[in-house]
């Protein structure tokens, strides 16, 4: 049987129907070597064993944690043969593996998202004292949740919770939960607070938490963002960002709500505190209502007073005044004109006198 002649555009084509039919996606592990940035948009680097070397090509997007060289990774892409001959693999997605890539991956994204001042004290926001409407991204079919849920209820019941279920873990897990985010703060009436929480796992289970979009997405949030994943010893990007951080789901749901019973005990204490104290202040109060009261009625007494006086000096003026008693000292009063003719009406203290002018001297 006779070779298929094919053109070399036809050979390429051909080479990328078998690879995509035969490996759709491909899973490789191995150390990155000559990694690159183009043009800020385009990664590319070399992933190498001690036997062989494979070409890696991605957008800067999808390397969704900072990468090194002698960092070991496990990529997810596809196998392709480009038009130039050149045998690379097309990235779907890249992670460390192992404590010390993993670690580093972490320290790199951490310090570049420090630089953009996304930990800075100044932009974390109080969370509200009694939520109620809380958001919950989780995993519902985790311990983690469960226990959540139990505490919140015990502590605080009657809230309404808004439950997201995501994954938790493994590629899908981070754009999940940043669905999950952007639903929540796109509601007409969003919750008060988002929570995100985990329980406990290894370092390559929650390195999730360390994803770059994730990270961002919680620190973007407009709702106020609890996260809680893991042990009380880790500690990853997500908590880093998010407005307050808990050191486990227990912990988080004994942040997020107080505790009724102990809201109760403290009233009750400070209620019998205040009992000596409003007594005190009662006490305190009738004292310096009886002085207001004895300075009152003493100013009262002596405007009294002033004013007795005055009536008494108004009263001698007044009587000093008394026509009769001007009469009684040997006075008369003259009514009428004095012209020759004229009679005149003449009051003593004892007479009525009725006198006609005779004769009017002049001085």
């Amino acid at each position: 049987m006779d070779d298929v002649l094919l053109s070399v555009s036809d050979f390429v084509a051909l080479t990328n129907q078998t690879l995509e039919y035969a490996y759709p996606s491909v899973s490789i592990v191995g150390e990155v070597a000559e990694y690159r940035i183009s043009q800020g948009k385009w990664v590319s680097f070399k992933l190498k064993d001690d036997g062989a070397v494979v070409n890696c090509f991605a957008g800067v997007y999808q390397v969704r944690v900072p990468l090194e060289d002698g960092m070991k990774v496990v990529i997810v892409g596809n196998p392709r043969l480009n038009a130039k001959g050149y045998f690379s693999i097309s990235l779907r997605s890249v992670k460390p593996v192992g404590e010390g890539s993993i670690k580093k991956g972490f320290e790199l994204l951490k310090a570049k998202l420090e630089a953009e001042g996304l930990f800075a004290p100044e932009r974390k926001r109080v969370l509200p004292r009694i939520p109620k409407k809380i958001g919950v991204i989780t995993s519902t079919e985790s311990a983690a949740y469960a226990d959540f849920c139990r505490i919140v209820n015990e502590r605080w019941g009657g809230l309404e919770m808004l439950v997201a279920h995501t994954q938790v873990q493994g590629e899908p897990a981070p754009d999940q939960m940043i669905r999950a985010l952007n639903h929540l703060n796109g509601m007409e009436e969003p919750p008060e607070v988002i929570v995100i929480i985990r329980g406990g796992g290894s370092a390559e289970d929650l390195a999730t938490f360390n994803d770059e979009p994730l990270a961002r997405a919680i620190a973007q949030s407009r709702v106020p963002t609890l996260v809680g994943v893991g042990h009380e010893v880790d500690h990853t990007l997500a908590d880093m960002v998010a407005d307050v951080r808990a050191a486990t789901p227990t912990h988080a749901a004994e942040t997020v709500v107080p505790d009724r019973q102990e809201i109760i005990r403290s009233v009750h204490a400070q209620a019998a505190s205040m009992g000596p104290m409003v007594l005190s202040a009662i006490e305190t109060a009738k004292r310096r209502m009886g002085e207001y009261t004895a300075q009152a009625v003493r100013s009262i007494t002596e405007q009294h007073q002033q004013v007795a006086d005055q009536l008494r000096h108004v009263r001698m003026v007044i009587d000093q005044l008394d026509p009769r008693k001007v009469l009684a000292r040997g006075y008369a009063i003259v009514r009428g004109e004095p012209r020759v003719g004229n009679t005149l009406e003449i009051e003593t203290a004892t007479k009525q006198i009725t006198a006609e002018v005779t004769h009017v001297k002049k001085r």
